[in-house]
């Protein structure tokens, strides 16, 4: 238990200065140091790109420009992943992919999910894995924080015009609004492509996609890791472009070949991007991706830093640091509740070993000795509290309490979650929070004075309720066929392996119950529909609420109004979530995990 509270007082003593870094970093409504740093390279990249930096986009030109850009993605992944072995840097001539897994991957890495039904040292190139893996690791997390900049401009950000007119004019001289038919010139005085606000012929704005995603790769994730490298690098973690290592065994003289490649660049990104896909197939259990004490915690540290660290930054750039405090306490809460579950959990012994001599011991089994039953365990809660699943320890060999634990984590899926999207999924329990409160107190369901009405709701719903439909209806068609299922396991834990992999996919998690024969049509086609699903649903349904609500007039606010950051209605919201995802899953946690526990000697 040292090691965990140490792991979190770190944690949150590196969120702090990075939080509040990012918060001016990435705050297009004023000026600072940042745009001066890195401006220039910026602006060449978007001048490369073909992109006009003061354009500003309304709510449906920016969702449309997220969709666009990721179908591009996914299509010129797929295309790299089925002709690798004709392309170069290929030194271990591996060749190309099947065209259900290629698709499967594009869509896995594309969604932040890096779900993987393949080994990546064995089946893909260098050119497959920095080209198109690393580019995607490090485009999606971008994506998700800067859909989340968008609403917080758009929804949170306190205003400082008329309540009731509610007119908000932060867009630049001579700036143009995109809208998805039209485009106008905006004549407002502030600076250029700056904020939200609206034209003269009424378009609200809400930012630039391409601004937003290209400050949040240059300002945040490309110094990171280049850090996080550096660091892994003096570990021991390979960084060459040369190909296997052949070796002669001590014992008997026998040659194994040792797999290498630009491991440390990647492994630096999947753990700051809430990615998790690693270079090798067993993942961070392997010494060359995770070869010491240090390199682990600093692996660790990173699984949660910037999803905690974007709390402190949209409190800045908003100014509601109450909500975010608020929003953080739960968020927290959920994280030592679950934390602790696994931890205690993973000391108890395997059930396996019973009358052995080690019987009494933690249970050691899938796990890297030299971490030990804590420290593997403080990763698997961590690493399913967000959108990363990268793993030191094999989760298919946690106790059946340890797997639930990881189970709700998922199903949760907001405490903290990946990069800008935990943040947007706490969002949308916020406002079906509102709607409850509202009515319980007699008033008409508002958010921040905005009238939640038939439409917003509605998608609300379907953006919550699309992850139990999703993930157990597959489950449900997947174990009614024995054929298609491809468990390892009889019972209930073969039900956790098929439940598990479809919940990692929807909450674009990426860990997996290994064991399970996911390599099939059936499971890439089936995966790849929990993971679009999983992925942009509750991503882009908060955007449309947003600028749905930002078109509305805004009420004043009384003595009956609903407070969001009041311990009440922070209470409410964290109910809402357990309730919901309770009356969910309770029935199929039955069946699988707490079944599998009660049989247990």
């Amino acid at each position: 238990m040292n090691a965990m509270m140490l792991c979190y007082a770190l944690l949150i003593g590196l969120a702090l200065p990075l939080g509040l870094y990012m918060g001016r970093a990435l705050d297009t409504d004023r000026s600072t140091v940042m745009d001066r740093l890195f401006g220039p390279v910026e602006s060449v990249l978007m001048r490369l790109a073909g992109v006009d930096r003061r354009a500003s986009m309304t709510w449906s030109a920016y969702l449309l420009a997220v969709l666009k850009l990721h179908l591009l993605l996914i299509g010129l992944a797929w295309i790299v992943f089925m002709s690798q072995g004709l392309l170069p840097l290929n030194p271990d001539g591996i060749p190309g992919m099947n065209w259900d897994t290629a698709l499967h991957t594009a869509v896995s890495f594309a969604t932040n999910t890096n779900q993987q039904h393949y080994s990546g040292q064995a089946q893909l190139s260098y050119l497959s894995q920095t080209l198109a893996i690393v580019t995607l690791q490090f485009l999606t997390p971008a994506t998700g924080l800067a859909v989340l900049l968008a609403i917080t401009r758009t929804l949170l950000k306190r205003q400082t015009t008329n309540p009731i007119v509610g007119t908000n004019t932060t867009i630049g001289a001579n700036a143009t609004v995109i809208t998805n038919a039209t485009v106008s010139t905006n004549t407002s005085t502030t600076s250029a492509g700056r904020g939200v606000g609206r034209d003269s012929v009424g378009n609200y704005s809400v930012g630039n996609y391409y601004v937003d995603l290209t400050r949040i790769v240059v300002r945040v994730l490309l110094p990171l890791s280049l850090v996080v490298a550096l660091v892994l690098v003096w570990q021991g973690v390979p960084a060459t472009y040369q190909g296997a290592q052949s070796v002669t065994m001590l014992d008997g003289g026998a040659v194994q070949v040792i797999p290498r490649g630009p491991v440390a660049p990647m492994v630096a990104i999947k753990q700051l991007g809430t990615n998790g896909g690693g270079w090798y197939g067993p993942n961070s259990t392997v010494p060359l991706e995770n070869p010491t004490g240090l390199a682990n915690l600093v692996e660790t540290i990173a699984l949660l830093l910037i999803p905690v660290a974007t709390l402190i930054a949209v409190g800045v750039i908003s100014g509601r640091r109450r909500l975010m405090m608020g929003i953080g306490a739960v968020m927290i809460a959920f994280s030592l509740i679950t934390t602790t579950l696994i931890v205690v959990s993973e000391r108890q012994p395997n059930a396996a070993l019973a009358g052995l001599a080690v019987a009494g011991s933690p249970n050691l089994e899938g796990k890297e000795v030299r971490f030990g039953s804590d420290l593997s365990a403080l990763w698997g809660s961590w690493t399913t509290q967000t959108s990363n699943g990268s793993v030191n320890a094999m989760h298919d060999s946690f106790n059946p309490l340890g797997g639930l634990g990881l189970l709700m984590d998922m199903f949760v899926n907001v405490t903290f979650g990946g990069i800008g999207v935990g943040m947007i999924g706490y969002l949308l329990y916020l406002m079906l929070a509102a709607f409850i409160g509202s009515l319980m107190i007699g008033r008409a369901p508002e958010l921040f004075g905005k009238p939640l009405e038939t439409r917003e709701m509605r998608w609300i719903s379907l953006a919550i309720l699309a992850q139990p439909l999703i993930i157990l209806g597959l489950t449900a068609i997947t174990v009614a066929f024995p054929a298609l299922t491809g468990n390892s396991n009889p019972g209930f834990h073969g039900l956790s392996q098929v439940l598990y992999e479809y919940t990692s996919a929807f909450a674009n998690n990426g860990s997996g119950f290994e064991g399970l024969g996911d390599g099939t049509p059936w499971w890439n086609l089936a995966c790849v529909l929990a993971l679009a699903v999983g992925r942009f649903l509750p991503m882009l349904v908060p955007l449309a609420v947003a600028g749905w609500l930002m078109e509305k007039r805004t009420a004043p606010q009384g003595r009956g109004t609903l407070s969001l950051e009041g311990g009440a209605f922070v209470g409410l919201t964290a109910g809402v979530i357990v309730i919901v995802n309770l009356l969910g899953f309770l029935p199929a946690l039955v069946l699988g995990p707490i079944a599998e526990q009660l049989t247990l000697p």
